[in-house]
């Protein structure tokens, strides 16, 4: 990749290439995706280096499938729509255990992909 040159535009352009377009959008999750670097300042503040994006737009362009694309090239990705996206589905759910009937606590998607996408 590095041989050929402008490796940046290269590996944007490879995320979901059957969509048309969005450069600037698929720049920005790759940039989600290889994270950023983090830092400790001179005073003990640690700065994370964590890339977040919020996609929002019309209805129709590609929003879900590029987020869909990259939870599954992403090693700790968590693809979550509707229901799950509440506050309580992102952080826990309490849930019954199908064999023993228990309640048990499962994480949420915010959890499952501290570290990842």
């Amino acid at each position: 990749i590095s041989a050929g040159g402008d490796a940046y535009n290269r590996l944007a352009a490879s995320i979901a290439p059957e969509i048309f377009g969005h450069e600037d959008v698929k720049k920005a999750l790759l940039l989600a995706l290889v994270g950023g670097v983090s830092r400790a300042l001179p005073d003990g503040m640690k700065l994370r280096g964590d890339i977040h994006a919020c996609l929002m737009g019309d209805p129709g362009v590609a929003k879900s499938q590029l987020l869909k694309y990259v939870s599954r090239i992403s090693p700790r990705a968590v693809y979550t729509t509707g229901k799950g996206s509440s506050g309580v589905g992102l952080t826990a759910a309490v849930l019954r255990n199908q064999l023993t009937k228990e309640l048990v606590l499962e994480g949420g998607a915010l959890v499952l992909a501290d570290k990842g996408v």
